[in-house]
């Protein structure tokens, strides 16, 4: 029988890895979890949602300081925000979290760290530094990075990325931000809710282009109303230093010229699968660089799995858990773990918020799926009326003449939270009608 170094070794250190590593460690596998990055946590922790929802709240905490009359309370005078403060909070948060994550917590759970740069050598042995590894199974969540498209001038003007913008100590004096998808509308709205000024490039004649209309309407509304700039229905043409002797950079969309002092690129996700050297191991991928997996998640070569970025159009932190947790027990046990059947949602955290589940009624007339749809506004919601927060609606899709949910979309205050008993209901293949044999709290918004 064939001797390994380690049972199960993880290429990542991210949100997919670490489920991986902390589940395998726990249940007594020799497990060994290789990170590039000088820290574990990965993409969610230090350049994604952590960072993010951090900034968001302290942005529409301003918002509503300096909007304090709409609840009856005093105008309030405010001072300009001092970036430096939210700066550091940002790094606070992180530091807590990463407490979670670290190195040290995976080391008593019974996992090996090591920090470094791997790439396969043949189907069961990397490369990591120089030194040669085996596994009986490996188990690639490499994750992915922001993707810098050959926009002339993009890369020259060294754009802000997801990756970089939440090292800013100082407040940028104006942004332009490529890509009106969750990452360009919800930092497009933070940063004019902090008296930055804000211009928003989407090709799309909508901003969030992948949501049904009524949602890019909403959130386009809603960004507009803070001050953002749209710039719709045609792509940034090039980018160049400014030419009037002024630090910045001038943008050009078709006869317009547009001046900022910073640009930030939100133009998708590139897998980071490049330098894996793939190939020498069996494993194949597509044309963009995901690494293709069957619904166990194991790839082509079927000693080896992948999970997260990676591997997935879908790039959700949750997601990946949930893949992470399939892969788990798919390499140390029967590979029974599925994900043909993940209920996954996704959330926006603009305000309003934009939440979604299975199929939208748009995706469901392209496949020509016959559906009826229940819709509530939530203007006539009573606690939307005290708080100030009642613009959105819920719109949920059922199969024709039929209580199964195909989908739905919300929009709103909390939408994200709002949409978890639909989910709960279709992981668990409850019809709609299942919703009105509970008893809500009034007034809250999940009544």
């Amino acid at each position: 029988m064939a001797s390994y170094d380690y049972d199960i070794g993880i290429i990542g250190g991210g949100a997919a890895g670490l489920t991986v590593a902390s589940g395998a460690a726990q249940l007594g596998a020799k497990t060994l979890l290789i990170e590039k990055a000088p820290a574990l946590g990965g993409d969610c922790l230090h350049y994604g949602c952590v960072p993010s929802k951090t900034l968001i709240r302290s942005a529409h905490v301003y918002h509503d300081m300096k909007h304090a009359d709409r609840f009856g309370l005093p105008k309030v005078a405010l001072p300009p925000v001092d970036f430096s403060r939210i700066a550091r909070r940002i790094q606070d948060v992180i530091a807590v979290i990463q407490k979670h994550d670290s190195e040290e917590r995976f080391c008593k759970l019974g996992a090996k760290v090591a920090f470094g740069t791997v790439f396969f050598k043949n189907d069961r042995t990397v490369d990591l530094d120089g030194r040669s590894i085996t596994a009986k199974n490996w188990v690639i969540a490499s994750g992915s990075s922001p993707a810098v498209p050959p926009i002339p001038g993009l890369r020259e003007s060294n754009p802000l990325t997801n990756e970089t913008v939440f090292d800013l100590t100082e407040k940028p004096a104006s942004l332009a931000i490529l890509g009106a998808g969750a990452i360009g509308c919800e930092l497009a709205l933070v940063f004019a809710r902090l008296n930055v000024t804000v211009h928003l490039f989407e090709m799309a004649p909508r901003v969030l282009p992948l949501e049904i209309a009524a949602a890019g309407d909403a959130v386009g509304d809603a960004l507009r109303n803070a001050g953002v700039t749209l710039h719709l229905g045609a792509g940034v043409e090039s980018i160049a230093a400014r030419s009037d002797g002024e630090a910045g950079h001038s943008i050009s969309v078709g006869d317009q010229q547009v001046f900022t002092s910073h640009v930030l690129v939100a133009l998708g996700r590139t897998p980071n699968t490049e330098t894996l050297n793939l190939p020498s191991a069996g494993i194949e991928t597509t044309e963009r660089g995901l690494i293709i997996t069957d619904s166990k998640l194991r790839t082509s070569n079927k000693k080896v799995y992948a999970a997260g970025d990676c591997t997935s159009a879908l790039q959700f932190t949750h997601h990946a858990d949930a893949q992470a947790r399939a892969v788990v027990q798919n390499t140390l046990f029967a590979p029974t773990a599925s994900i043909d059947k993940l209920v996954v949602p996704h959330c926006t955290y603009t305000k309003p918020e934009v939440a979604s589940v299975g199929q939208n009624s748009e995706q469901l007339e392209a496949a020509s799926i016959e559906y009826d749809c229940y819709e509530f506004d939530f203007a006539e919601l009573d606690r939307g009326r005290a708080e100030i927060d009642g613009a959105g609606f819920a719109r949920v899709y059922t199969e024709k003449g039929s209580d199964k949910i195909l989908g739905a979309t919300l929009v709103g205050h909390d939408a994200g939270e709002q949409i978890a008993p639909i989910c709960l209901l279709m992981s668990n293949g409850l019809g709609l009608s299942a919703a009105g044999k509970a008893l809500f709290s009034y007034p809250t918004r999940s009544e």
